[in-house]
């Protein structure tokens, strides 16, 4: 959900995408099926692997939908499709958005309006990492950090949007999120406990 969230959340406020045609095409660490006796989970099963699961309904679909939607001020359509791949921990989001008349008249004003709608929207937000136009995050850069690193990508210059969405699903996806929101609840600091640099490699 945050990974997928954070991605879409600026183009859903700017109200310049269709909201009935969202995709979330979202590959996971294996930590992302939580800790437990599992045989696809096994280092054994995982490794040199990958695959798709809960094509037809996820868990986290309806709280993605709810998160969108509170955004959008009305339902959204989205088809998320998770994979878990061959790594311990990380959640790469490919986040695909058409375009409404809108949108592609503000893609055609001259400035790239998405990177700086995306820069804007990010701009005070110490754990969103809004990376420069062509970049591909990567889990990476990401592992053991609160963060979450967002590229924005207009292939060919068409009518969909691809975003790029990276982060820890072990720390921004999990506990490093609930820290930060139990700093923003009792008035604390919010980056308090949660400035350390991500472990590469």
């Amino acid at each position: 959900p945050t990974a997928v969230q954070l991605g879409f959340l600026p183009l859903l406020s700017a109200g310049v995408v269709d909201l009935d045609h969202l995709i979330a095409d979202v590959k996971s660490g294996v930590s992302g099926a939580g800790r437990k006796a599992e045989t696809h989970i096994l280092f054994s099963e995982a490794s040199d692997n990958f695959k798709a699961y809960g094509v037809a309904g996820h868990r986290h679909w309806p709280e993605i939908r709810q998160g969108l939607a509170d955004v959008s001020g009305r339902q959204v359509g989205l088809t998320f499709v998770p994979h878990i791949t061959p790594m311990i921990r990380g959640m790469h989001a490919t986040l695909y958005a058409r375009l409404t008349a809108e949108g592609m008249k503000l893609a055609g004003s001259g400035a790239d309006y998405f990177q700086q709608l995306y820069e804007k929207r990010y701009s005070a937000e110490p754990f969103v990492d809004v990376l420069p136009p062509g970049s591909l995050p990567d889990t990476r850069s990401v592992r053991a950090a609160n963060l979450c690193r967002i590229a924005i990508h207009r292939p060919q210059g068409g009518d969909t949007l691809v975003v790029l969405s990276v982060i820890d699903n072990l720390v921004k996806g999990a506990a490093g999120q609930a820290v930060q929101n139990m700093n923003i609840m009792f008035g604390l600091p919010e980056t308090l406990g949660l400035t350390q640099l991500p472990v590469v490699p």
